[in-house]
């Protein structure tokens, strides 16, 4: 026996680069736009705070000046182009060692995932490294490979590569074993296995490294500039911090929520649009 369905309602399976236009918006993105509403009168209610207690005298000006004057900061920095040489600088090696993480760590993870002997055989080591911090690591990697780009780059790789790399592995662990059964009984070749069965249903995990992978990375190299840079957000908050421009240090710290709370969000829209293939078939078994 069949049943009847309607055609015009028909979802092609994991396809997830495009949504019908039907369904509805991602949960993860409703969910995110409500925690941004919900959570807006406490900010202002913070905002307010700030500037008021710097002109009422309860916190020393000098070290905490009122919101407007940090914003006024900001604004000078931006007019002259100064905060967006320093953002460049930083997002472009924060950048480059989470790209290297990446194409290390998914591969690697799809394998270690996937074979337990591999798995067995590395596991040790990944272990061993994953727990040792990347600051502590710092200094080694900056009389190593000295203070010019590449420890800073090095610094962002391995600060995200073991997020990636730790839940690329569980995701992959996830997998229903019955979607590798059957697809192994069609001949599926173990390339097909990976690209088509493993590595979508990974997804959603390796998303989520990737969230907590890109916040390390940003920190590490904020960490580095301010220890050896002339330049990068970092540096010019630790400059200015040094030099008592306490407004413009400020900034610098805004800056940087705003670019984590900007990546994150980014990151969590391409959750939602790498994942609608199972909002599909969940419509469709419905």
């Amino acid at each position: 026996m069949t049943l009847a369905t309607d055609n015009s309602t028909d979802i092609p399976p994991r396809v997830w680069w495009s949504r019908p236009a039907f369904l509805p918006a991602p949960s993860s993105l409703r969910h995110a736009v409500s925690a941004i509403g919900l959570g807006l009168p406490a900010l202002l209610v913070l905002a307010l705070a700030w500037e008021l207690a710097p002109r009422l005298g309860w916190i020393n000006a000098i070290f905490f000046p009122p919101l407007s004057q940090v914003l006024a900061a900001l604004g000078e920095m931006i007019g002259s182009g100064l905060l967006a040489q320093h953002i460049g600088i930083s997002l472009q090696r924060a950048a480059i060692g989470f790209g290297l993480a990446v194409v290390v760590a998914i591969p690697l993870g799809l394998l270690m995932g996937r074979y337990t002997l591999f798995e067995k055989v590395s596991d040790f080591l990944v272990q061993t490294l994953r727990n040792t911090s990347q600051f502590a690591l710092l200094p080694v990697f900056i009389l190593v490979l000295g203070i010019g780009e590449a420890s800073k780059i090095a610094i962002t790789f391995y600060a995200a590569v073991f997020f990636l790399l730790i839940n690329t592995i569980v995701g992959v662990k996830s997998v229903d074993p019955l979607h590798l059964k059957a697809a192994r009984s069609m001949g599926t070749s173990d390339w097909d296995l990976f690209a088509k069965v493993i590595l979508p249903s990974a997804i959603p995990s390796i998303v989520a490294g990737a969230r907590l992978g890109v916040k390390s990375s940003l920190f590490s190299v904020i960490a580095a500039e301010m220890l050896a840079a002339q330049s990068g957000i970092g540096y010019l908050i630790q400059n200015s911090s040094l030099m008592l421009e306490t407004d413009r240090m400020y900034a610098g710290i805004l800056t940087l929520t705003v670019i984590g709370f900007l990546l994150n969000y980014a990151l969590v829209a391409f959750e939602a649009r790498a994942t609608r293939w199972r909002a599909s078939e969940d419509k469709g078994f419905a």
